[in-house]
Parts: C-alpha cells; sequence; structure tokens
C-alpha cells in the first residue's frame, strides 16, 4: 500500500484541513486519511514509519474518514506519544515539537492549549546546570548548526507561544529575543529534546543576514558548502548574475540546460575513479540545481520527496525505461546513438591528427557561441578541499605550510620561509645571459610604471572656499604569487614585484613552491626578489602559500594585497580571503585560464598568426584561442592552419597544445568593425591586431587586457620586456578591470577643506538633503557652526 505524505506546517498541509474534526496526532507528518481502508491500514503505515528507529514517530492523520478512536489507541498503543482530537486552537499554531514518548499510554484530550502543550513538554526535560538554564543547540532547516545558546522556562514558553527564536541571554540576565533589534529573525520550525532529556535543539528558519552578531550565517562562519550553499549562490545568480555569465545563460536557455544535464549523466555513467565520480557528480549536481532553482524548486522540496520516497510500502520492479537501457549492436548496424551522446560534440585531436583549428563562420550563431564560452569555473566545487587548507594554516600556521609542502611538493622543509639578504647558493646555475635578460626587462617595466606614479595630489576647489584633493598612498605589505608547476614564471615576479617597488610598499612578500630536485626556488625567482626588494620567499604554493600571507603565521607576515595567478585551488583561496573579513586581505583581480584573440586579414603573415596562436595554446589545456578572420580567402585559412600544425610539431609542448587547439577556433567575419564588435564582446585578456594599419583601430577597441599592435608585435613582448604589464584580467573580465599597474598597489585617499565661506556656500544644501534622510545630527553638525558663524538666516528652523 502507498499513501502520500504531507508537511505538518506549510501551504500543503493547511489546504488539506477541512472543518470537520478529524483525528490527529502531535507529530513530524500528516496521512492523508482518505488513502486508508480500514483501522488496520493506519497501523501497517506506523509500522513502516517505525521500522529501523528506536524514537517514537508521532502522526497527524487528515481527511474525511471516520475511524474508531478507541480501536486505534490500541492498535497504536506502542507507536505514538499524544492523541488529540476536536482541538479548541488552530492546529497550525502549535510548533512541531516532539512529545516524548509517555510510556504504556496514550493520553486521549478532548481539547488542548498552548499552556498545556508547554507544560507537556517542559516536563520532559531537565537539567544540572546551578543557573537553571537548558543548553540548546540551534540549526537551520537543512540540519546546519548556527549557534549554541540557552534557554529558560520562559524563553521556551515564549518560543512555543510565538512561535519564533527566543533564548536566554547569561550575559544581560533577561529573555532574548533573537533579531528583535537587528532585524535578523527566526521562525521556530520544531523543537527536539535530546536522548538524556538534558539538551534542546531548536530548528528554525532564519531571516536576514545571519544569526551570529559578527554577521556571518553561523557562529562558525558562513555556511557556504555544499548543495545548500550552490543553492544559495544559484537563487543570488537568478537576480545579480553578471551579464553574459555562463549560469545567466543556462537560465535563459532552457534547450541547453537539458543537453548539459543529460551529458554530465552520461559522463557520470563513463566515470571510473572515485576523483572521476565525485567530479562528475558534482557537475550534474550543479546543472540540477541550475534548473530546479530555475522552475522555484527548493531542496526542501526534493527532501521531502526523497522522504515519501522512502516510506513508499510497495514497490515497482524498478527497471529502466527502453531507451535508457543498452542494445545489442553486434547483429544491429542501424542501432542509433543515445541522445545524451550526441548532444555531447567535444572535438578530440589524436597523435596522427592534424593540428587544426576549428573554423565558424559569424552568421553561425551557434558555432560562435560554443567557440566563444569560457571553460566552467570549478572553484566553488573545490572549496571543501580549499576550505581545510586554510583553515589548518590559520590554526596551525609554520607547521601546516611545511606539512602541505612536503605533502604536495614533496619537498620536507626545516623553515618554510627564505629571509633577504638571500643566500648566493640560490642563485647557482643563473647565467649571465639570462641576468642581463631579467636587468632588461625589470628596467623597462620600471619605465613605464614608474611615469604612471602620480607625484603630486590632485586639488580642485568646487566652490569657493571649498578645495578638495585626492592623493595616493602605498599599500604597506603585499604577496606576489608565483607559480612554479608546469612552467618558471620569474616573469610574473617582476611584472608583480617592480609596480609594488615602484608604488613604495613597505614589505613585498614572494610566495612560490619550491622544487622538488633540491627544495629550492628557481635562481630566477630569487634573482628578481633581490632587486624588487622583496623581504622573504615563502616556500609553499597552493592554497597554501594564499592563506599564509593573508592571515599570517610565525614566519610568514601578514599582508595586505594578494597578487599573482595560479591554478584552481590558488584561484578559490584567493577569492575565499577576499571575502573573509578576519583575513582584511584584498587581491588583485578575478582569474581564469589565459586566452589570446587574433584578428588578421589576408595580408597577414600565416607564420606570425601561427606562432602567436601557439605561444597562447602552450600555457595549458584550458587556454583559449580565437582567431578572428576579417575577409580571409580559403586558401589563406589553410595555409594558416597548415603553419599551426608544422609549428605545433616542433614545439617540446605540443601535448599540451594539441588539446588546447582542439577546443579552439578560426571565426569568419566579412569587415573590419564587425571583427571588433565580437572582440569586444569577449574581452580577451590579449587582443593581437594582424592586420594592415592595424594602429588606425586600436580606438575600436573597448575591452581587451592588453593590445599588441601591428606583424611585429607578438605577445610574447608584452609577456616579458615591452614594459607593459603581464598580469591581466581573463575570463571576460576585461570589462570590469585593468590589467596590473602601479596604482593596483596603491589606494586614493580624498581630503577636503572648507572656509567659513565654503560652509556658506554648500551648508545649506547639506542640511536640506540631511533633514530629508532624517539625519537630523548630520544637519546640526552644519547649522551649530553657521549659527556661530552668523549665516544662518534669521527665520531658519
Amino acid at each position: 500500500m502507498t499513501f502520500p505524505i504531507i508537511p505538518l506546517y506549510g501551504s500543503d498541509f493547511q489546504a488539506t484541513l477541512t472543518a470537520k474534526p478529524f483525528l490527529r496526532l502531535v507529530g513530524d507528518v500528516a496521512l492523508d486519511a482518505s488513502a486508508f481502508k480500514n483501522d488496520t491500514d493506519v497501523l501497517n503505515a506506523v509500522k513502516q514509519l517505525l521500522k529501523g528507529s528506536a524514537r517514537t514517530v508521532s502522526l497527524v492523520l487528515t481527511g474525511d474518514k471516520e475511524f474508531d478512536e478507541n480501536q486505534l489507541i490500541n492498535l497504536l498503543n506502542n507507536g505514538v506519544s499524544s492523541l488529540l482530537t476536536n482541538t479548541a486552537i488552530p492546529f497550525d499554531s502549535i510548533p512541531k515539537a516532539r512529545v516524548l514518548e509517555i510510556p504504556s499510554t496514550i493520553t486521549l484530550t478532548n481539547k488542548i492549549t498552548l499552556q498545556s502543550f508547554t507544560k507537556t513538554f517542559l516536563s520532559q526535560v531537565k537539567t544540572d546546570r546551578k543557573d537553571g538554564l537548558y543548553t540548546t543547540l540551534v540549526v537551520d532547516d537543512k540540519e546546519r548548526c548556527l549557534g549554541l545558546v540557552y534557554s529558560s522556562i520562559g524563553s521556551i514558553t515564549q518560543a512555543i507561544s510565538q512561535q519564533v527564536g527566543v533564548y536566554f541571554s547569561r550575559s544581560r540576565n533577561e529573555i532574548w529575543v533573537k533579531g528583535l533589534t537587528s532585524g535578523n529573525t527566526q521562525s521556530l520550525l520544531s523543537i527536539d529534546i535530546d536522548c538524556d532529556a538534558d539538551a534542546l535543539k531548536f530548528t528554525v528558519s532564519q531571516v536576514g543576514t545571519g544569526f551570529c552578531h559578527n554577521g556571518t550565517q553561523s557562529c562558525f562562519g558562513d555556511l557556504t558548502y555544499g548543495l545548500t550553499g550552490l543553492e544559495h549562490t544559484l537563487n543570488d545568480r537568478m537576480i545579480n548574475a553578471v551579464d553574459g555569465s555562463y549560469t545567466q545563460r543556462l537560465f535563459k536557455d532552457e534547450t541547453l540546460l537539458n543537453a548539459k544535464i543529460k551529458e554530465e549523466a552520461e559522463e557520470l555513467t563513463e566515470a571510473v575513479t572515485k576523483d572521476e565520480l565525485a567530479w562528475e557528480a558534482a557537475d550534474l549536481f550543479y546543472f540540477a540545481m541550475v534548473r530546479l532553482v530555475a522552475n522555484g524548486v527548493s531542496l526542501a522540496d526534493v527532501e521531502r520527496n526523497l522522504g515519501m520516497k522512502n516510506l513508499k510500502i510497495t514497490r515497482r520492479k524498478g527497471d529502466a525505461k527502453e531507451k535508457f537501457l543498452a542494445k545489442d549492436t553486434k547483429n544491429n548496424d542501424n542501432t542509433q546513438e543515445p541522445a545524451a551522446k550526441k548532444a555531447k560534440v567535444e572535438r578530440t585531436l589524436g597523435s596522427n591528427d592534424k593540428i587544426y583549428l576549428d573554423v565558424v563562420n559569424s552568421t553561425d550563431l551557434e558555432g560562435v557561441t560554443k567557440a566563444v564560452t569560457r571553460p566552467i569555473q570549478k572553484t566553488s566545487q573545490i572549496m571543501h578541499l580549499v576550505n581545510p587548507i586554510i583553515d589548518n594554516v590559520r590554526k596551525i600556521g609554520d607547521k601546516a605550510l611545511m606539512d602541505y609542502t612536503k605533502k604536495f611538493d614533496g619537498v620536507d622543509l626545516k623553515a618554510p620561509v627564505l629571509e633577504a639578504p638571500f643566500p648566493e647558493e640560490y642563485l647557482e646555475g643563473l647565467t649571465q645571459e639570462m641576468k642581463e635578460a631579467l636587468d632588461l626587462s625589470i628596467e623597462n617595466v620600471r619605465k613605464f610604471h614608474a611615469a604612471q606614479l602620480q607625484k603630486k595630489p590632485l586639488v580642485v576647489t568646487t566652490q569657493p572656499g571649498v578645495v578638495c584633493s585626492r592623493f595616493p598612498r602605498a599599500i604597506e605589505k603585499v604577496g606576489i604569487y608565483i607559480p612554479g608547476g608546469t612552467a618558471i614564471l620569474p616573469s610574473t615576479a617582476l611584472m608583480l614585484g617592480v609596480p609594488a617597488q615602484v608604488a613604495g610598499c613597505k614589505e613585498i612578500v614572494f610566495a612560490s613552491p619550491p622544487r622538488k630536485s633540491d627544495g629550492k626556488v628557481s635562481p630566477e625567482v630569487v634573482y628578481v626578489a633581490i632587486k624588487c626588494g622583496a623581504s622573504k620567499i615563502v616556500l609553499a604554493g597552493g592554497a597554501q602559500a594564499v592563506a599564509a600571507m593573508a592571515y599570517g603565521t610565525e614566519s610568514v607576515p601578514k599582508v595586505d594585497k594578494i597578487l599573482g595567478p595560479g591554478n584552481q585551488f590558488v584561484t578559490a583561496a584567493k577569492m575565499y580571503v577576499q571575502n573573509d573579513t578576519q583575513a582584511l586581505c584584498s587581491i588583485d583581480m578575478p582569474a581564469g585560464p589565459s586566452e589570446v584573440l587574433v584578428i588578421a586579414d589576408e595580408d597577414a603573415d600565416v607564420d606570425f598568426v601561427a606562432s602567436d596562436l601557439l605561444s597562447q595554446a602552450e600555457h595549458g589545456i584550458d587556454s583559449q584561442v580565437i582567431l578572428v578572420g576579417v575577409n580571409l580567402s580559403d586558401k589563406k585559412v589553410q595555409h594558416i592552419q597548415e603553419a599551426v600544425h608544422e609549428q605545433a610539431l616542433a614545439l617540446p609542448r605540443v601535448d599540451i597544445v594539441r588539446q588546447c587547439i582542439a577546443h579552439s577556433t578560426i571565426i569568419l567575419c566579412d569587415n573590419y568593425p564587425e571583427a571588433f564588435d565580437m572582440s569586444n564582446k569577449y574581452a580577451p585578456e590579449h587582443l593581437i591586431l594582424q592586420i594592415n594599419d592595424a594602429d588606425r583601430y586600436v580606438s575600436l577597441v573597448d575591452n581587451a587586457g592588453s593590445i599588441f599592435v601591428g606583424s611585429y608585435t607578438p605577445e610574447s613582448c608584452g609577456d616579458y620586456s615591452s614594459g607593459t604589464n603581464h598580469t591581466l584580467p581573463t575570463y571576460g573580465y576585461a570589462r570590469q578591470y585593468s590589467g596590473a599597474n602601479t596604482a593596483t598597489f596603491q589606494k586614493f585617499i580624498t581630503a577636503q577643506q572648507v572656509t567659513s565661506e565654503g560652509l556658506e556656500n554648500i551648508g545649506k544644501a547639506v542640511m536640506c538633503i540631511a533633514k530629508v534622510e532624517g539625519l537630523d545630527g548630520h544637519r546640526n553638525a552644519i547649522k551649530i557652526r553657521m549659527s556661530k558663524l552668523g549665516l544662518l538666516p534669521k527665520d531658519f528652523v
């Protein structure tokens, strides 16, 4: 037999109530009486609910069928705690508080009041505290802990009566109604008693910024993890998503969303290892949650349905639908591929395939959309790995830092920090040629960034007697993260270290993972650290290095800003510390995979174009490489493809290049305005102009990290030695962010000085605006001064 389960509270339950009295039992769920033929069916339902559980399960029966109450009392003798009929108050006004089992009895009550209900409840609890208070755990409707508080008999009575979070404040020695002053109120959903009856659990629905007085969701920080955290984020994205973001696109494109769900479901079935299964399941959960949120379905709705399915007594056979079952293809050449398989179109390049880019026409909207769609950032999915690392570094400091360096980098350190002056042995292997190359690059970067330095304050007289000014101050302590994974990156060190020095930062801290071979960082990075005046090099990478600089350890000073690129774990850690008010640490910009967009016309040198595309493709398999061709002939496109293939085969990182080019595209446009419009919408990190009279078209660029103008200006020049900065916004953030510059290492302070003449000129305006905002203190500060100066009209109120 199956039967519907209805929540005890909420609109669904309210809809089932009728004016006619019916059997009711205080408890967790409601059983629709119309689903039962007789009293025995009710008993069977109760037994199913009790199956595998030692606790007392309480029910509510709704519907218009008549039942023999006396017979039910006997049938349910060991199954429920209290039987209520003909209640004197609306049943939905009684909180879902669990009344503990009254041994061997069921009390039949014709009328019940909140007072008697509370009295019955309180008779079941006890406390051994001298102050007579009850230890109370507060959780939200997802069973996530919000905090630990205390309750008194008075606060419990008030909480049940008003159905809100009410507790007892030990510091103020009085009953405390949660959110009465802050607005962060709570609706009381249930009260539970623990197994020893000496502790309470309040389940509440929290409103406002959160439970904690520090403004966080709980007293243990914000609850941003897991499916509930994802649900919260997606609900926010429904309203506040950045224009053009992938999540916003999914909300708007139901066809794409459904295809992604099918694709990820298939990938989950194909996953083999533990890591693969976890990764693919996370992807599927993400897209499934987008569909739920888009249709107004909450996790609570899903969990309620899970509960209903768990309580079903009869089971169907459980076979899959025919279209999802594997078919025997041995003797059937006409068997069609599953629809989910067809939905996934992922180009791959084998070792014997030509390393060619895909080609689409600008009129092919679907193809263009696929070409310019960035890979999904999985930062939220890896936070469950990053959070423990950050917490350990915060709590344990240097030891945690060295433990992670041993675990992730295979280096057993005696100390996690290299102090300046750095030992000469760390420069071993550095050639004179490399020193000269670094010196040239450092000097050019210094020149360009020194020219950006604002030396004099900006001073403006806005009204006679009102002088406003703005002046820079260097950020005191900065941390520069230098990756050390698949490539040595001294260029990152100089691109961030030099501007920090030019800006006048008092302390510059480098962080880079040590080499497994000798436990040292590369001599090139050490050389740049010396040249830039770095005080320390933290011998660590990943989230642990970011955490060390953000919060500080015994050896690592806490910095005010962290800059530099890194993998997904570094990015997640940077985003975390930026949003943690306890860290008080900012970051340079959001980060994603590196990318280039090249605009080329028929006169472009195919070898130059190919080399520019490949210089970006070798960064990583998730790098994005796009060529926008202006009136390119088929012959020109073919020559470019051949040049890409030939040059790629000669590169040592050809395997990485092959995987990157597999998802790279040539987009064919008819004219220059169309090409630049496409580039501006994409907002590339690097924009290379391989077109005639390239400098004439720079004015058409609105969104780009950095522009490389003309045939002889490859991206490589900006990466190393031209003088511009190579730390640039990726992932389309060039719409909102600038690349790193001198001002990145500064903050700007404003000042104003108002004379009596100035007060006369602006004082009335200030008072007028303050009055309409209801801020009389603001208004009074002006009024008193003007009154003493004799500037107020006699009839002024």
